[in-house]
């Protein structure tokens, strides 16, 4: 009799399996790196924000039990077609690109997120949600400036086949925005921002 019980929970349990969503790979792609040093301003470099932020959102979505795959994991120079490729391998994937800004004038601040706004149109509109989402957890974080979503016409969101934003996290040449990303606490807040957005897109 306890067999029986046992295999008709079995057979009830086994469906929830076969249909229980799967996590998506994340991809995390670190601006910059080597020769190309992005934007610098006194002693903050760009790359080495960008892969210092990929490793504190790396943690966070691996804590939500995500599997995460860095295109850079030290400070080498990747070529785009590079990054594009190897986001391209994977099936089942959301691609982020992790950027920081700067501007000739020194008042501007603020996150923005970028998302191709052409190609094919499931793939544009989970895009631009993914955009939502990541923007409104970074800025409910950070209490950052918000700029909004963006479309760009950048390659490692054109050529991506799967969901793909490209963040721009903060400015560089603001000298407020400056400060807090020299902190490693500011940095740990806008990696939570982006891994929760991620998650709150992927559920």
């Amino acid at each position: 009799m306890r067999l029986l019980k046992r295999f008709f929970w079995l057979l009830l349990f086994l469906p929830l399996c076969a249909f229980a969503k799967e996590k998506p790979i994340i991809i995390l792609d670190p601006g910059h790196g080597g020769k190309d040093q992005g934007a610098r301003v006194r002693n903050l470099e760009e790359k080495i924000l960008t892969l210092r932020t990929s490793y504190l959102t790396k943690k966070h979505l691996e804590e939500l039990g995500y599997r995460v795959i860095l295109t850079r994991a030290k400070d080498i120079f990747l070529p785009l077609g590079t990054r594009v490729g190897l986001a391209n391998r994977r099936d089942t994937s959301i691609f982020v690109s992790i950027h920081y800004n700067s501007a000739a004038s020194p008042i501007a601040k603020g996150i923005e997120v970028y998302y191709y706004g052409k190609g094919k149109q499931q793939r544009r509109e989970k895009s631009k949600q993914l955009a939502i989402s990541v923007l409104n957890q970074t800025i409910g974080q950070t209490k950052a400036k918000s700029r909004g979503i963006k479309q760009g016409n950048y390659q490692v969101i054109r050529e991506t086949t799967m969901p793909g934003i490209l963040i721009e996290a903060g400015f560089l040449t603001n000298r407020e925005e400056r400060e807090l990303l020299a902190t490693q606490t500011y940095l740990d807040k806008l990696a939570k921002g982006i891994a929760i957005g991620i998650h709150q897109f992927a559920k």
